[in-house]
């Protein structure tokens, strides 16, 4: 069975990249489009890994990581960050909010790859 990762981004062409890069790779992929979103897929799809935008609408990524990460249910599934903040302070931010990693966009689809590799 193949492992599932929850992409999670406001972007529909952000999206549809990250769903084209992972799916090539042999991924099953789950969509949201916001944070609560991504929440309510983490609990009902069991994701082996979730790629999380920062800045979104109403629940930004580091909302999101936070609950997912203190979350009994969901604190053991690997969030790595897919974002344009790319600043020393938003990668020590992303950790400290439970996240695994942050690749900064614009990305190349290997720098996805390692990352599905090492926490899928």
């Amino acid at each position: 069975m193949s492992k599932k990762i929850l992409i999670v981004d406001d972007s529909e062409t952000d999206l549809k990249h990250l769903e084209q890069i992972v799916s090539n790779a042999s991924y099953q992929t789950v969509i949201a489009r916001s944070g609560e979103e991504a929440i309510s897929k983490a609990k009902a799809e069991k994701p082996n890994m979730i790629l999380l935008d920062i800045i979104m609408g109403e629940m930004d990524g580091f909302s999101t990581c936070r609950e997912i990460s203190h979350d009994p249910e969901l604190g053991n599934i690997p969030v790595v960050f897919v974002s344009s903040k790319n600043q020393k302070v938003d990668h020590i931010w992303a950790v400290k909010q439970g996240a695994k990693a942050l690749v900064s966009k614009p990305y190349k689809n290997e720098d996805i790859l390692a990352q599905l590799t090492h926490y899928a």
